[in-house]
């Protein structure tokens, strides 16, 4: 018997996905129970699903956040752990030759914000952090105080589009533009980067020459259905296991990446 896991989720939208989860929860699908869910919009959709069935909500409002602070920079009450020369060093989110200020402005701000969902979440125990149409990037500031091993990470994120092509905020429309015959999504981990974590799972599906962008996003959605709630039972089941592989390719150079292992023993 496996021991129900605590889950709590962000979210920034209508919440199909937290739906299917919350539905999986349900029926027994899925080993697991909602603690909380939080926001970053105050009119997020998703809230009211959560509301409806008795789940702890919050909202952090992201853009009152980022706005009092470009109002008033000077008078800004940054987070006493926060040291912006560490988060510097290890974001990937924006290129390392961008603009300092541009740089250092998007890290307060989000360290801000992030600070608001982590004393928000405080009174709620969680095992793991489910991303769900979560629309804000999430900084080392927050991914170290939440997942500070990094050989067991535990948040989680789904992405419309078969990863590592097309990171972003449309992967399938990015994926149904370039002209690709097959679309799909991913489950990953969240690292540093932009959707560059760790790979969980994936489906795919196929694009047909007829097909319009709202025919491959509702095919798309309707695979993330089911392949998010099958990923989270794999870590509830303590059957994910990250480990960094090495690949040497031709010419000496060599290929480090964390890759996720799906155990065939339950933990």
């Amino acid at each position: 018997m496996v021991r129900k896991i605590r889950l709590g989720a962000l979210v920034s939208g209508g919440g199909t996905n937290l739906q299917a989860i919350m539905d999986a929860c349900e029926s027994g699908g899925l080993e697991a129970g909602m603690a909380f869910v939080g926001s970053d919009n105050p009119d997020a959709f998703a809230l009211k699903r959560a509301a409806e069935r008795g789940i702890p909500t919050f909202v952090v409002d992201y853009r009152a956040v980022i706005r009092s602070f470009r109002a008033n920079p000077q008078g800004a009450e940054l987070p006493p752990d926060f040291r912006i020369e560490a988060v510097r060093a290890k974001q990937g989110l924006l290129p390392r030759d961008a603009n300092p200020e541009e740089l250092a402005l998007f890290l307060k701000t989000r360290a801000v914000a992030e600070a608001g969902l982590i004393e928000a979440m405080r009174p709620y125990p969680f095992d793991l952090l489910i991303l769900a149409g979560f629309m804000r990037n999430l900084t080392p500031y927050f991914i170290d105080r939440v997942s500070p091993d990094r050989t067991r990470p535990r948040i989680m994120n789904i992405h419309p589009a078969l990863l590592p092509a097309f990171p972003g905020t449309d992967g399938y429309g990015d994926t149904f533009r370039y002209g690709c015959k097959i679309g799909g999504c991913t489950v990953h981990f969240v690292d540093y980067g932009e959707d560059s974590g760790p790979i969980i799972g994936q489906r795919a599906f196929a694009i047909h020459a007829d097909d319009t962008i709202e025919v491959v996003r509702k095919r798309g959605l309707e695979q993330e259905w089911q392949l998010y709630p099958e990923c989270i039972q794999l870590f509830a089941e303590g059957r994910l296991k990250t480990v960094r592989m090495t690949h040497e390719l031709p010419g000496g150079k060599v290929f480090e990446r964390a890759v996720v292992k799906i155990l065939r023993e339950k933990g």
